[in-house]
């Protein structure tokens, strides 16, 4: 696997993330941005542009600033080439109104069929260390980040943010429904918590291959979905050929893009609100996806 990696590639995309995160050239478009935003706009104007804000969340984002901090880099680093600079209250308020997209159309041709994987990853809501909640026995629980990332570039296309409790199979069909809203999705590799007949049938009838795990003492029903009966028998007979005629080891993509984000971004949330919590997660995983461009 090392030796399949371009390094010389790998170290400029590395290079390339302190380019993404302090990249003030959006001042260059300020005025003309602003005019766009405002243009019929009802009751007060904006002042800051959206792509300045959202810069703003990145920076927040990778180096895990609070927004105070956030209105002092600006300060020291823009504060003689904008007009006016916005207080860390404005930063708040305009991050979390920021409608952060990260599906975006597989690049490599907009007719490809892609293979996507799913998966979920707990993301604890406080950075407080595990001795304070054994000694104190505080249990804030976490929050539950459920993607579909790309095989082909580990880019994540979908991403639902949920509390712990909600099941991870019943995010499937939200998950590859974002998906194939700008991608031609042709195959879904998931565990064992994605097997139903409920996720086989709709993955069947969107002509979608499933590469998902059945369980172990699963049977051969006349109720059950075909598409899942087949499965079963296939994985029953031999295993070993079921997963490589589906490409089941690609699974661990997703698995690696949550190694990415957390050793990136942290293992945690730094925002109070749950809707404020998916936002956070959003602009990290758009920041991920830029940082993956090369990878």
């Amino acid at each position: 696997m090392l030796d399949m990696i371009n390094w010389s590639f790998y170290n400029k995309s590395l290079v390339r993330r302190g380019e993404v995160i302090l990249d003030f050239d959006v001042i260059d478009s300020w005025y003309s941005e602003l005019d766009i935003m405002n243009d019929g706009k009802r009751g007060g104007q904006y002042h800051y542009p959206d792509s300045f804000i959202q810069l703003l969340g990145y920076m927040r984002a990778y180096f895990h600033l609070p927004y105070r901090q956030a209105e002092g880099v600006v300060i020291a680093h823009a504060g003689n080439k904008i007009p006016s600079i916005p207080n860390y209250s404005t930063i708040n308020r305009r991050i979390n109104n920021q409608d952060i997209r990260i599906s975006e159309r597989h690049e490599v041709g907009n007719d490809d069929d892609i293979i996507i994987a799913l998966d979920s990853t707990g993301i604890k809501v406080a950075n407080r260390g595990e001795w304070i909640r054994h000694k104190w026995h505080v249990r804030r629980g976490y929050l539950k980040i459920h993607v579909a990332v790309n095989i082909k570039n580990k880019k994540i296309i979908s991403l639902e943010v949920t509390s712990e409790e909600v099941h991870d199979g019943m995010m499937l069909r939200k998950l590859i429904d974002n998906a194939s809203a700008n991608n031609n999705v042709k195959g879904a590799l998931a565990d064992g918590m994605y097997d139903s007949n409920k996720n086989f049938r709709y993955l069947s009838k969107n002509h979608i291959k499933p590469g998902i795990k059945t369980r172990s003492n699963s049977k051969v029903r006349s109720n059950n979905c075909h598409a899942r009966n087949m499965s079963v028998i296939r994985q029953q007979t031999n295993l070993k050929r079921w997963k490589h005629s589906v490409s089941y080891g690609q699974r661990w993509m997703a698995e690696t893009v949550f190694s990415s984000i957390k050793r990136t971004f942290g293992e945690y949330v730094t925002a109070r609100k749950f809707q404020n919590m998916a936002k956070e997660m959003l602009l990290k995983a758009s920041l991920y996806n830029m940082f993956a461009i090369g990878m």
